[in-house]
């Protein structure tokens, strides 16, 4: 399965996103009031940076910062890996497994056009494994 099937099938494919230079607490208010565990740093139109609850922790809360007066730009990991949307699904996992990360912003050809969290990928291989479970039913009771 690619990556575009994942994208296509997610419910709300909304991009969230906060610039560099706002604050902690207002990325914050947008991760709770999307109810997602990250947003993606945007800055004149080219993704500069993820921010996550993971970021927060470690490089706010245990560095003794405020989130009011903290920028997003100070603690947002830079250096964001990146998934095309003509990959496959096990790309995204070993990927994700590797690096230790939750969400991959999806580019194609330069362009920013979507977002894969571990849960979508979790999601997305239930559904899989339930049409291959169903199919293989249907083939063992003759009903195919």
């Amino acid at each position: 399965m690619k990556i575009r099937h994942i994208l296509q099938g997610k419910a709300v494919n909304a991009l969230y996103s906060v610039s560099s230079g706002e604050t902690v607490l207002d990325a914050l208010k947008l991760m709770a009031d999307k109810n997602i565990g990250a947003v993606l740093v945007v800055d004149d139109g080219k993704l500069t940076g993820i921010f996550s609850e993971r970021d927060y922790a470690r490089k706010v809360i245990l560095k003794d910062r405020h989130s009011d007066d903290t920028r997003v730009a100070d603690v947002m990991t830079k250096h964001v890996i990146t998934i095309e949307p003509e990959q496959l699904l096990e790309e995204c996992m070993v990927i994700m497994s590797d690096r230790h990360i939750r969400h991959l912003p999806v580019m194609d050809k330069g362009e920013l056009i979507g977002i894969i969290s571990i849960n979508d990928v979790v999601t997305a291989i239930i559904r899989d494994q339930k049409t291959r479970i169903d199919s293989l039913e249907s083939y063992i009771s003759g009903s195919y």
